[in-house]
């Protein structure tokens, strides 16, 4: 499949509505590491510049999977989830970037698409890597961020746009996480022979840990995903998030299953809030399987990033196999 993505000329309308008739699109630089939807980089021809995202099948490089029932993490994409979302973080007090316009009836590019203030190309995993003194800051702010969304208690797990229409969740949210990750290892074990070999190895352990899980019904406000890579630093040190419409009331310990992963050693800088280690054992182990199914699914597409996804993969094979 061959993409055509958009080219300065195809904004130029959209360009004139949201900032004037003499105004134009210098340039349209489309972003790395967009998978569900197109990031872009619009610079203006007074050398000013927005972010362009666009929810279109063109720019989603995600062949469909079979869903669980209630996992609010499959398929996070689109400009409502995007809007409701953005709408949430900023009542919770959270730097996100500023919205500029959402567009949701295709009157330009005929998609969905956002224009939202630029935050800068720094991301907080750049700035850990060049120079972690300078990262100290936005860690620390970023770890108040954290804890104002994880005290945002909801009365259900599930996406706020689901749960603003009243739709209840009768099973524990471990249950889900337990069928999700299940459901992982049935796809992989098909498309690697060393998980299949080990598939009853490896579901014995996922039940085991859901065994030793306690009941509990409290639910905090989740990225859902949230790497450094999803995090900017404005030139002020502010940090910014980005990447949000997987935003979720859930249980806390699913984030920091993920922080933990992806911040490595700066992860106590964030201060977490009290977790259940028997919880959050559950979803990491959950986060392996779900990081060897879904890079293993897109490298099977066009996807520009498909050797990284491939090394992905075999990194949280070799940590799902190390189960007794």
């Amino acid at each position: 499949m061959t993409r055509a993505f958009l080219r300065p000329d195809d904004v130029r309308d959209l360009v004139a509505e949201q900032f004037g008739a003499d105004r134009r699109p210098a340039a349209l630089d489309r972003l790395t590491g967009g998978s569900k939807k197109g990031v872009y980089r619009l610079r203006l021809d007074d050398a000013t510049s927005v972010i362009l995202y666009v929810w279109a099948t063109a720019e989603n490089y995600w062949p469909p999977s079979p869903a669980v029932e209630d996992d609010p993490f499959t398929d996070a994409s689109g400009a409502g989830l995007f809007a409701v979302n953005h709408a949430a973080l900023t009542a919770a007090g959270v730097r996100v970037p500023r919205l500029l316009m959402l567009d949701r009836d295709g009157r330009h590019l005929g998609a969905d698409l956002a224009l939202v203030e630029d935050a800068g190309a720094t991301t907080l995993e750049a700035l850990m890597e060049r120079d972690p003194a300078a990262a100290d800051r936005p860690l620390s702010a970023l770890g108040d961020a954290l804890r104002r969304m994880h005290t945002t208690l909801g009365p259900s797990y599930g996406r706020l746009a689901d749960l603003s229409g009243g739709r209840d969740r009768p099973r524990p949210a471990e249950d889900v996480v337990t069928d999700r990750a299940l459901a992982h290892l049935a796809a992989v074990a098909t498309r690697d022979a060393r998980m299949g070999r080990a598939h009853d190895r490896v579901a014995a352990h996922v039940r085991r840990l859901r065994a030793e899980v306690a009941p509990r019904r409290r639910y905090g406000l989740v990225h859902g995903e949230l790497g450094p890579d999803h995090v900017l630093v404005t030139p002020e040190g502010e940090p910014v998030l980005i990447d949000f419409e997987g935003l979720t009331y859930f249980d806390v310990e699913w984030e920091h299953a993920w922080l933990r992963m992806r911040f490595e050693d700066a992860y106590p800088a964030l201060r977490p809030v009290d977790l259940d280690p028997h919880r959050l054992e559950l979803y990491r182990y959950a986060q392996v399987l779900s990081l060897i199914e879904g890079p293993l699914r897109i490298a099977g597409t066009d996807f520009p990033g498909r050797d990284w996804m491939l090394e992905l993969a075999e990194w949280n094979i070799a940590k799902a196999l190390a189960v007794p």
